[in-house]
């Protein structure tokens, strides 16, 4: 993806959550993850206590780099949650920063929200 269209994504994720979500301000990559790991748990919306939060950011960062196959999906715990297994690491040297976007827009993208 060139830089030109993946800023123009970008602001379409940015944009989706400003409306539905943040009241208007621009939310933080970790809110996005946050979301996308409620989304991929798929039990709705309720209170997590801290460590759920960050496994479901987890849970997010796994699903979003399924498809890169760094990570793949091997059931789930006796609680619901996914449990993904890593079978590769993130390319050496590699812009996180825009692998992430990158990944954010392709998982918006496969599901029609953007």
């Amino acid at each position: 993806m060139n830089d030109n269209g993946l800023k123009q994504d970008w602001d379409k994720v940015l944009t989706f959550f400003r409306e539905r979500f943040t009241g208007g301000e621009t939310p933080s990559v970790d809110t996005i993850l946050y979301l996308i790991g409620v989304q991929e748990l798929g039990k709705g919306f309720r209170r997590f206590s801290k460590d759920e939060k960050l496994n479901l950011m987890h849970i997010a960062v796994c699903r979003l780099f399924e498809p890169y196959g760094i990570y793949e999906q091997t059931g789930r715990d006796v609680d619901g949650w996914p449990v993904f297994e890593q079978k590769k690491s993130l390319p050496a040297g590699a812009d996180k920063e825009r692998l992430f976007k990158e990944a954010i827009i392709r998982y918006f993208k496969e599901n029609d929200l953007i």
